[in-house]
């Protein structure tokens, strides 16, 4: 892995890198990031696309739940960084679309300035809450139906993978929640994200009735849904599984051990097997790409 000063792919390619691995024959993993320090952690280790986590971002950026609090200009704000920090097409949670059709409109059209290769709306009220909680509340069918033919309508040529995600299974069941995926597939959205399934069987029904469509697994440790491995997702009728929160609940994990001994010992001495190396940590972020160019330019 090499990070450039010059700019790498384009969105376009990124976009065009995503359709491909959703028209494949494997079930491709996309793990959940919150900020440019974990994008480059996921591609370093070798992942072909990330997932920007609303429900991390509302965590780890703003210090606030699930529950529909971020706004539309947050978002889009925090794409263009991620954006501009990998090489790898990043799919983006945009909630509800942050309102009617013409506010979807609206974020379409940012996020696709801001370079998401995937766009993902979700057919909740705009107070939603995550879609492991209990309590949801939705939109009509119709309704979401009309927001993603008004994101399609924004999007410009190559434009972002547009997702469609129902969290209708907790709140009609889980036939709702079909008929609501094929209506949305139907409308003209990619990849169809059938929220929070509950066991193997149900897992199994989705991707019988939905076959044709690349199907999200969203996989949350301690959550609703299986914490089904990527072959098993696979037998299933799944196309990306989604490890949502893994990386950034681990990173936190590690992170209060860590400050528990700092902590408790007042020092960090005997502690260096624990971290990441120095050198590691500045190949991560590309020093020696900018140390390489800073000399090319005459310093």
């Amino acid at each position: 892995m090499t990070h450039a000063i010059l700019p790498g792919k384009t969105a376009a390619r990124r976009r065009a890198e995503l359709r491909s691995l959703l028209a494949s024959d494997r079930v491709v993993i996309a793990p959940g990031v919150t900020d440019a320090a974990g994008l480059r952690l996921v591609e370093e280790a070798g992942f072909e696309t990330a997932y920007l986590t609303g429900a991390g971002l509302a965590n780890a950026q703003y210090g606030v739940p699930d529950i529909g609090l971020i706004s539309q200009r947050e978002v889009a704000d925090h794409v263009q960084r991620l954006a501009g920090a990998t090489d790898l097409p990043v799919i983006v949670d945009a909630d509800t679309g942050y309102g009617g059709p013409l506010a979807v409109m609206r974020t379409m059209r940012m996020l696709d300035a801001a370079g998401a290769a995937a766009v993902q709306l979700e057919d909740q009220v705009l107070d939603k809450r995550c879609g492991h909680f209990d309590d949801h509340r939705l939109v009509s069918a119709d309704a979401m139906v009309a927001k993603i033919r008004a994101a399609l309508d924004a999007r410009g040529d190559g434009g972002p993978v547009l997702v469609a995600r129902t969290d209708a299974r907790g709140v009609h069941g889980l036939d709702e929640a079909i008929r609501r995926a094929r209506a949305y597939a139907a409308a003209g959205a990619e990849v169809i994200f059938v929220e929070a399934p509950r066991g193997v069987g149900e897992m199994r029904t989705i991707g019988r009735e939905l076959a044709g469509v690349p199907l999200i697994a969203n996989i949350v440790e301690g959550g609703k849904t299986p914490e089904l491995d990527t072959a098993e997702l696979g037998e299933l009728g799944f196309r990306v599984a989604l490890f949502a929160n893994y990386l950034m609940r681990s990173m936190m994990h590690a992170g209060r051990e860590a400050l528990a001994h700092l902590r408790a010992e007042g020092g960090t001495r005997g502690r260096g097997d624990r971290l990441l190396p120095w050198a590691d940590r500045q190949r991560l972020f590309g020093l020696p790409a900018y140390t390489e160019a800073d000399g090319r330019y005459g310093r």
